[in-house]
């Protein structure tokens, strides 16, 4: 299943295709007893997919039998022992991808020239995607950070590591305690190689980036590295052949402080933008306002949800029931504010106070 919404990715699907290009979204959860029906859920999603595609007249015989095949090996490759909070599989002529989201979803099937995008790039957006690379004097890994968890991540060349040939530990440690490893120039020549590799991988996957080593190693990167030099700094050793937990445990601290500091710069903001006139918020307002590009900053709390409908150019809370419901509306202002060059920040939940879950910065 795939997890990383780089640039490229995004604008690869939200090319055309040619009808019809299938998105089946389902929310779906990491613990019993409400994953139990998961794969009933997931199965009768994929299976009214098919009804809308034997319904369609404009559906060729031979497009129909190419994207259910699509779906049925799609729906063959979704792992449910690790899901998340939803899931989304696009299904279109000769191809077929799924995507695990840490953020839930409505349940639809949608039928278009177009995969519907705007979901996964919220739960990407509201996720904060990060970098760690953990760096010792024989070894560089690279782990890839979400919500409450980091993997290693064999992309872009990493882990990368050096041969016995360029590496003597025992040598090391006769000249002195470990650290003098990042006196070699040896050394340096590897951590700059890393330095230029993280460099190649942040300018096709742009986030942030936090490095972990000893303080020797730090400080050689400081000197020698550009992307690196720059990134978050976290002083603990040992994590390149470290443990998935080991790596989440040292970064949580200086994460939830970027969050800390992330969440007080929105703040203010907000209270700058109404001393201005700057300032909005409410889903219909901020609705309207990403339509017409005027967003600046969206600041949405994390838990955020909210079932609308159109009522005359304005949206309502939607009764129970309703069958014109818009269920993901807060993640179509997301994308659209982000369509539109906005800065969309989530925060925790209450940060928001009155302004009932989601506010933002105007540009006029």
């Amino acid at each position: 299943m795939e997890h990383d919404l780089s640039p490229a990715t995004l604008a690869e699907l939200r090319r055309p295709r040619p009808y019809p290009a299938v998105s089946v979204l389902t929310p779906t959860h990491r613990r019993a007893p409400l994953n139990t029906q998961d794969a009933v859920r997931l199965r009768h999603a994929v299976g009214e997919a098919k009804k809308q595609l034997e319904a369609d007249p404009a559906v060729s015989r031979d497009r129909r039998t190419d994207v259910a095949r699509q779906l049925d090996r799609a729906l063959s490759e979704v792992d449910l022992a690790h899901s998340e909070d939803g899931l989304i599989i696009f299904a279109a002529p000769g191809e077929h991808q799924v995507w695990s989201l840490a953020r839930s979803v409505p349940e639809r099937v949608v039928l278009s020239d177009t995969f519907l995008t705007r979901n996964l790039v919220s739960a990407h957006t509201a996720e904060r995607p990060f970098w760690v690379l953990s760096v010792s004097a024989d070894r560089v890994t690279l782990w890839n950070g979400g919500a409450d968890r980091v993997v290693e991540e064999r992309a872009g060349g990493f882990p990368l590591t050096r041969g016995a040939e360029n590496f003597d530990p025992e040598r090391l440690h006769r000249v002195g305690d470990q650290p003098s490893a990042f006196r070699d120039e040896r050394t340096r020549a590897f951590l700059r190689e890393a330095d230029l590799a993280m460099g190649a991988l942040l300018r096709d996957h742009p986030r942030p980036l936090y490095v972990t080593g000893e303080p020797a190693a730090l400080s050689l990167l400081s000197e020698a590295g550009s992307v690196t030099r720059d990134a978050v700094h976290v002083p603990h050793g040992g994590l390149a052949h470290g443990t998935p937990d080991a790596v989440w445990q040292a970064v949580r601290p200086a994460l939830e402080a970027d969050v800390r500091r992330s969440t007080e710069d929105v703040t203010r903001a907000l209270v700058s933008a109404r001393g201005r006139k700057e300032f909005a918020a409410g889903v219909d307002e901020l609705w309207q306002s990403a339509r017409e590009g005027r967003v600046r900053l969206l600041a949405v709390e994390e838990n955020y949800r909210v079932t609308v409908r159109d009522t005359d150019d304005h949206l309502a809370i939607a009764e129970a029931g309703d069958l014109d419901a818009r269920e993901d509306v807060v993640d179509e202002i997301v994308e659209q504010c982000l369509k539109t060059g906005a800065e969309v920040r989530f925060v925790p939940d209450g940060t928001l106070g009155e302004a009932d879950g989601i506010a933002g910065v105007l540009r006029y």
